[in-house]
This record gives structure tokens, sequence and C-alpha cells, in this order.
């Protein structure tokens, strides 16, 4: 019983669980429905759009170097927000096809220009403000040199891009304080002139390499798996290639699927101030409580506000002997307030009788020795004892008696003195260290 009781509650729970989840499942549906729609209310005769869901106004000033690309800011976009931009147009022939896709899913994206190409194809850039877009620009020639290349040759790039894209447009206003440096070959020294003429520099969050000679498939499979990766940024792109061409309606169809919605960035104006936001949106993935940070944040340089400081120590602080007197300034002594003190301990509190096994023990050494004269000391010699006792001892004890004698002024004598107070002399035959060890411990010595 209670086993079939506790499947039948399994299964009311397995079927309760479905039921939710079909449930959330419709709901996630229905939103994503209703904001698609949204989206697309702005989009006349095309109700399956994927539409421009907000527009972004920032002020360059504040915040001058974005995308992580290359710097620690970006766009302060939400969970699913992507900036497209698109770099070295226009060329008519590929630049046109991008403006008719983006103009079908009513989207509003960002364009760098390149001066020779606004000198080209004027047209072209007057198409881009017509439509609505974001113009920028991205130099005058496009050289891959820019982290290297002079501050001044660097400013006549900058210059020259600036006004040709200006000269193509028919109200100069439109043109956006936003620069991309040519091949993100940034330097310090580019980046401190932009931004002191106030124009924002823009890298981005992950490219598509479509600039690189692989097929429009790659193009838009890079697009995905890196947008995915990062779940919001600026998708750097290009409108001069006709991989480009090809892979942007695949890319809009998964932007769509997936429930991504397109941001449009534009630079604040006196009539039209910036979004307000907080510094730390501004970061790609801002940290929380839950997520603990790699490294302390930098001690802040403190601003006090009495510049008063605490008097110094005086000498009766620090329990001045009286004896230190003499080497003191005779305004010190004059000041000073000898506080009481622990009295002296006596001398012979470590007083330590020389020739002790303390003594001994304080070297390697000598510890050797005290310890091997005590085992003597200790340890019967039975066959010494007989040669002791024996009558013919005459013949035999002498040169025993010559090897211990010299062994024992060979030892050191304080280590003689150590094993027993009595010199190696009158200490009896029994007790008397054997000389081979001795010998030993002057070979060491």
């Amino acid at each position: 019983m209670i086993g079939s009781g506790v499947v039948l509650r399994t299964r009311s729970w397995t079927a309760l669980s479905q039921s939710l989840g079909l449930s959330l499942g419709l709901l996630l549906g229905l939103l994503t429905t209703a904001s698609s729609a949204a989206f697309a209310a702005d989009c006349p005769g095309r109700p399956d759009a994927l539409g421009t869901s907000r527009t972004l106004v920032v002020d360059p000033r504040e915040h001058p170097l974005i995308g992580t690309m290359q710097y620690r800011e970006t766009l302060p976009l939400k969970d699913h927000e992507v900036v497209l931009t698109f770099d070295d147009g226009p060329i008519p022939k590929y630049s046109n096809q991008v403006l008719q896709i983006l103009a079908d899913e009513c989207i509003k994206a960002t364009f760098f220009i390149v001066g020779n190409q606004a000198k080209a194809n004027p047209e072209g850039v007057r198409k881009l403000v017509a439509a609505g877009h974001t113009v920028g620009t991205h130099s005058m020639d496009h050289p891959l040199t820019f982290d290297r290349m002079p501050v001044e040759k660097a400013e006549a790039e900058i210059n020259g891009g600036i006004e040709w894209t200006k000269a193509a447009m028919t109200d100069p206003s439109k043109l956006a304080p936003f620069f991309r440096i040519p091949g993100l070959m940034r330097a310090e020294g580019v980046e401190n002139l932009l931004i002191s003429r106030g124009i924002q520099v823009w890298s981005a969050d992950f490219p598509a390499d479509d600039w690189r000679p692989v097929s429009s498939d790659r193009v838009y499979q890079l697009a995905i798996q890196r947008l995915e990766a990062k779940g919001k940024g600026i998708l750097l792109l290009h409108d001069i290639q006709a991989r480009t061409v090809a892979a942007l309606p695949k890319i809009i169809r998964d932007l769509k699927a997936k429930g991504y919605r397109i941001v449009h960035v534009v630079p604040a104006t006196a009539d039209r101030p910036a979004t307000p936001t907080t510094p730390v949106e501004w970061l790609l993935h801002p940290p929380t409580e839950t997520t603990p940070i790699a490294r302390w944040p930098r001690v802040p340089n403190f601003v006090f506000a009495q510049t008063k400081t605490l008097p110094a120590p005086l000498l009766a602080d620090l329990n001045a002997q009286a004896e230190h007197q003499p080497l003191l300034p005779r305004r010190t002594k004059g000041r000073m307030d000898v506080a009481s003190v622990l009295p002296v301990p006596g001398r012979d509190l470590f007083a330590i009788p020389e020739g002790s096994v303390e003594v001994l023990l304080s070297t390697t050494l000598s510890r050797r020795a005290a310890t091997r004269l005590a085992m003597a000391a200790e340890r019967p010699h039975p066959a010494k004892d007989k040669a002791a006792k024996g009558k013919t001892a005459g013949s035999q004890v002498k040169p025993q008696g010559h090897r211990t004698a010299h062994a024992a002024h060979g030892a050191p004598k304080h280590a003689a003195q150590a094993a027993g107070a009595a010199p190696t002399s009158i200490l009896p035959k029994s007790a008397a260290p054997r000389p081979t060890r001795v010998a030993s411990l002057k070979k060491r010595a």
C-alpha cells in the first residue's frame, strides 16, 4: 500500500510539473510574441519584423572608450540587447543591399564611414542619414597603422574622414561624434586626441570575421555563437562584403527567434539629453552580491577635512631609561618624565657554571662529546676489568694506559670534565672512554 501510494504521488507530481512547464512555455511564448509585435508596430506592413526596441542616447565625454574587445566599458545594454555596426562603406553594390535588408526589418544601425568612400559615393552617405541610421567616421584612407603612426598623421586621417563625410551630408550636424580606429589598431596618443575633441572611440564586443575569406555561413555562425556567449553587446560587421550581405538575413532571423532586441545608439545634444544610467551598467557583466570579485578595489586617495596632526609621543610614554639621558638633547631631558620600570634582574639569574653539561649542549660537537663520555662512564667493560685484575697486567696495561692517556690528551678538557668532574688520569679504568671513539672524535673536530 505504501509503495502504491508513493507511485501515485510521483505520477501526480510529474503530471503537475509537465502542466506547469507547458504553462510557462506558453507564457514565455506570448511575452515574446507580444514584445515582437510591439517592436513591429513601428514597421508598417511587416508584422513579423524584428524592429528596433529602443534608442540609447549617450554622451561621448562621459564614456569616451567603449567595446570590451579592447576597453573596460561598453554600451549600457540590457540582457539580449544588440547594437549592429557596419564599417568601411559606403560601396553601392553591397551597402545598398545591406540598407534594404535593415529597412525591411525596421532596424536602425550605426555606420562608420571611410572618407574616400564618402568622397566617391556621397549619395550613399545621404541614404544612411535619410533612413535614420547613425553615421560616424572611420578615417580617410583606412590605414592599418594607427598603432604606430605619428599623432600628427593620425589627426590628418581623422580630420579627412570627418570633412568628407560632412561634405556628403545635406545637414553636417547629423554626423555623430563617433570614431572607430581602422583595424582596431588602438594607440594611446590617438585615443587621447579623440577624447580631447569630445569624440567617442568605438571598439566592439564581438566580431563576425566577415572581412576574412570565409563563407557567409561561417559569418552567420560566428555572429550568433559569440553573441550567445556574451548575451549582449556591439556586433562588428562590414557593409562592403558579399558574404555579409548573404549572412545578414540569417543573423536577423536567429536574433528574432532567440528573443534578441535591437538598440539604436545616438549622441546626446542640447535638445536630447543622455539616457540616465549608472556606472555599473557600462560594464558588460557587472558584479553582483552573489559573484565574488577577483581582486580588491583600489584604495582611494582620501581628502582629510582637517590638516592638524596628532602630537608625537613623549619619552615618558616609551619608558625611557635614566641612563640614556646623557644621549638626549638638553631640551628633551628637560621635558622627560621617566615612568617606573621593572627592576633589573640579577646577574646570577643567567649564570651557567663553566664546564657544565649545559655549556656542552650549546654546540653540536660538544653535545656529541658529552653524550659519548656519559655513555662510556655508565657502560661496564668486562674485558678491561679482567685485564686490570690480572697478575700479568704490567705488560698489558702499559700500552692500554699509554693509549688512554694519549686519547685523553687529544679530547677537549671541558668534555672530560662534563662526564664526571674528574680528569681521565684519575678515573677508574673501567669508566675510561674507549680510545677508538675519542680518536674518531678528534678527527671530526
